[in-house]
């Protein structure tokens, strides 16, 4: 029986991510689109049940436009979802925005940081722990990812264990239980599709920097084969 799965997303009807996110976890994934279903933050009223079932794992993704500091109407309801996820130890893997709202459900601080923000392609060095983590155990001490972020985690919830680390963001991914997992890099990205998301996302990165003539150009992009693998070991993890 093939397995299924939901991708929460956070983004607007006229944005083209939306598409290109949901393409990006099937692929990471290997399975087909029909496999990932999808569930609009936005619009759809937020529960666990609707969330959690008839699927067999959780996925949540960037947001583009929305920060988890944000004061929106949707937004506490996610984070609580975040925390239930992690308590009922739903298999979940949460990227970036999905990342900050499961450190904000776990009790520690998410903050703007424009310092410590990190676009394109940065190395990302694993923990002591992570030696031994069945997800990421596999991978070297240090490798490339994709990130795109201005807010970061400001410590390890006392409930995670600390996987990964960067120069520029201490907290970079963790595991909750056995079954949930997230990072602040994104793992279903490779190089072009971050090159991608930064033309999709070219306003709010130049307000967010700071920086009104921001290029692609500027940032450091490459491959990252290695945190592209880690959707298929967590699949094979959880399910």
């Amino acid at each position: 029986m093939r397995p299924s799965f939901r991708l929460l997303q956070a983004r607007e009807p006229d944005e083209p991510v939306r598409a290109e996110e949901h393409h990006a976890f099937a692929l990471r994934l290997d399975v087909s689109p029909e496999q990932i279903l999808l569930f609009d933050l936005l619009e759809q009223p937020i529960s666990l049940d609707a969330v959690a079932t008839g699927v067999d794992a959780v996925l949540v993704g960037g947001s583009g436009r929305y920060s988890v500091l944000d004061d929106t109407p949707w937004m506490p309801g996610f984070v609580d979802l975040m925390g239930e996820l992690a308590q009922r130890q739903v298999p979940t893997f949460a990227s970036c925005f999905g990342f900050q709202a499961l450190c904000l459900a776990l009790g520690t601080d998410v903050v703007t940081d424009p310092d410590g923000s990190e676009l394109g392609t940065f190395d990302i060095s694993l923990t002591k722990a992570a030696g031994s983590d069945p997800v990421f155990g596999a991978l070297p001490g240090t490798f490339a990812a994709q990130l795109g972020h201005k807010d970061r985690a400001v410590d390890v919830p006392d409930a995670a264990v600390h996987l990964a680390s960067s120069a520029r963001c201490p907290v970079q991914a963790l595991r909750v239980g056995a079954a949930v997992y997230a990072t602040q890099f994104h793992p279903e990205l490779t190089e072009e599709d971050n090159r991608m998301r930064f033309r999709r996302y070219l306003v709010e990165y130049r307000g967010s920097t700071g920086r009104s003539d921001l290029t692609e150009d500027d940032l450091p992009f490459a491959p990252s084969d290695h945190a592209n693998a880690l959707l298929g070991a967590f699949a094979k993890h959880v399910l």
